[in-house]
């Protein structure tokens, strides 16, 4: 909804984008000034959707809290959860069996690629193209059936838990997930013909919403928006977690820190993922998918802290124990905040028209920012 406010006394137009629109892929407001129809300032009003995630969490035991994160950015439960756990082991001072540490990266790049898949066929609707929504959501439905079968839910699983995952792989997991590498494989070709070769698509991204290395640095950003603009900040790679170090893939990186660049980050993304999984899915090891654990947690007293890459970018987990069942104090460090901060800088001189192709290529999900 564009509502029009007023002017300013220099002939300026100030107008609402939301908090109730399509392109802002939730209750996200902005305040944008307008001259003309080239941007002067937009302004991001939070708190829609805001619940006191981490005041809860306080709240909760070491168990409990974990599951909280799967609302935040809920296209990342399980990376969320799983940087939750990472934190949790570190105070437990617990050894992860090398089984569950397979089916943690397995499960966070199989969730990598069902946000990717959605994040693309909803950034193309955004500029105008239908069709790709309903080709992505195809192939998205595949690892919603797969994730399922193995943690009783589609998009927030509550699989990790502390010392490993919550129960065993569904006898059926190996076939899902070799039977979904296998077609998605062959859709990489439909895909660029359809959305990355498109002459239209192209002339919507190209030059838009540029960011330099320089100044994604400077605002804090991460994930496929600081590469695409040449920041190499993968945390898989700088800092690995459970089995990442032993994996080959390829940090995506671009240079030229426009909308088209951040979304051909997050395509060379997918097939990356897709390459984890296929290493992975048959060198699975026996032996347990959890750790003994005892049924009440204590950390002890002291601070603790991990760091994973979701789909959006880097999430640091914080926790400070005094020593009791639940934490003291909790923050999350998460991707969506930074990233959005940097809105205003990318679309300052832009067209009212570009907006929604840069927030597109942010990735916004404000549930993650407003927490």
């Amino acid at each position: 909804m564009l509502e029009e406010l007023g002017t300013t006394e220099q002939g300026d137009l100030i107008i609402n984008v939301g908090p109730q629109h399509p392109s802002t892929h939730g209750v996200l407001h902005l305040v944008i000034t307008l001259n003309g129809e080239t941007i002067k300032k937009v302004e991001p009003h939070l708190g829609y959707i805001h619940r006191s995630i981490e005041k809860m969490c306080e709240s909760l035991t070491y168990r409990q809290f974990i599951y909280v994160t799967s609302r935040m950015d809920y296209l990342s439960s399980h990376i969320n959860n799983h940087g939750c756990a990472l934190a949790v082991e570190q105070g437990m001072q617990v050894e992860v069996p090398l089984r569950a540490q397979y089916i943690r990266v397995i499960m966070d790049e199989l969730t990598r690629l069902a946000s990717h898949q959605l994040w693309w066929g909803a950034m193309a609707m955004d500029v105008g193209a239908i069709t790709p929504f309903f080709h992505a959501f195809r192939e998205r439905e595949m690892i919603n059936d797969i994730m399922e079968e193995t943690c009783g839910a589609r998009l927030t699983m509550n699989y990790m838990v502390p010392g490993g995952v919550a129960m065993d792989l569904h006898p059926n997991f190996r076939k899902g997930v070799k039977d979904f590498i296998r077609l998605f494989k062959s859709k990489f070709d439909e895909y660029d013909e359809l959305v990355t070769h498109n002459v239209i698509f192209r002339q919507r991204m190209e030059h838009v919403g540029i960011l330099s290395g320089q100044d994604a640095i400077s605002y804090g950003t991460s994930g496929p928006v600081a590469r695409a603009s040449g920041v190499s900040c993968d945390v898989r790679k700088w800092m690995p977690y459970d089995i990442y170090k032993q994996v080959e893939f390829t940090e995506a990186l671009e240079t030229a820190g426009d909308c088209f660049a951040r979304y051909l980050v997050r395509m060379h993304e997918m097939k990356q993922s897709l390459s984890i999984v296929e290493q992975l899915i048959d060198a699975i090891p026996e032996g347990d998918f959890q750790a003994k654990t005892k049924a009440v947690i204590k950390l002890p007293k002291g601070e603790f802290y991990s760091v994973v890459e979701t789909a959006r970018g880097e999430l640091g987990v914080y926790i400070i124990s005094e020593g009791g069942t639940t934490p003291y104090r909790i923050k999350f460090r998460s991707p969506g905040f930074s990233n959005l901060s940097a809105l205003d800088h990318m679309a300052r001189g832009g067209k009212i028209g570009d907006l929604v192709a840069i927030m597109g290529t942010l990735d916004l999900v404000i549930p993650d920012i407003d927490r």
